[in-house]
């Protein structure tokens, strides 16, 4: 095998490598988010949902109604200011408490 292909095969194999490690690294890290989310709401008896009028909203649990409201409008204006939206259009669409 020459030098050039030997380099190649490396490279493509550290290629291969590198994206199998990110692939598993993001399925781990959605889990970790989802477990967190779990975690919160145990106990919580309160929920509330917050949307912008574009980009991401927020969801939280809590246990008032008012305490679940103002967490989903924070979480709200923190997901909708990274993914481009508009954090200042936030309202609560939906807040409740389990019985």
């Amino acid at each position: 095998m020459s030098g050039q292909t030997a380099r190649q095969c490396s490279s493509w194999i550290l290629l291969t490598l590198l994206a199998i490690n990110l692939a598993l690294t993001a399925g781990c890290a959605g889990k970790t988010a989802k477990a967190r989310y779990l975690a919160s709401s145990i106990g919580s008896s309160c929920y509330a949902k917050a949307l912008p009028t574009a980009g991401e909203g927020g969801l939280a649990w809590g246990d008032t109604l008012s305490m679940a409201r103002k967490k989903s409008l924070d979480n709200c204006m923190r997901y909708a200011g990274r993914s481009g939206g508009t954090p200042d259009t936030c309202q609560v669409v939906l807040a409740e408490c389990k019985h």
